[in-house]
């Protein structure tokens, strides 16, 4: 199913994407480097794209911040022809459970 453009839309079977995933680790790794920090990603929640010059990805996703796991949401930038991606946003939602 294509997004529509402008729009945003659901990704189907997001948390089982291998895409998604690689998406939402690069997320990961990008938020470490800016802020020194140890996030280790653990799994994707849910994710919507939106079609722009590129697409445009919101993933929920849970990451572990030491023994604590946290839900995070994150804004992806995807231009496939110029082999680009961009974090835009890293937030923290919430805090789920010490492993």
């Amino acid at each position: 199913m294509e997004p529509i453009s402008g729009g945003s839309s659901d990704v189907p079977g997001a948390a089982n994407s291998v895409e998604i995933q690689e998406l939402a680790r690069f997320a990961v790794d990008e938020h470490n480097k800016k802020e020194n920090g140890g996030l280790v990603f653990v799994r994707v929640i849910s994710a919507k794209q939106q079609a722009v010059s590129g697409t445009v990805y919101y993933i929920t996703f849970e990451a572990k911040d030491g023994e604590t796991i946290k839900t995070y949401e994150t804004k992806v930038w995807v231009r496939g022809w110029l082999n680009s991606r961009e974090l835009q946003q890293f937030k923290q939602l919430t805090t789920s459970a010490t492993v």
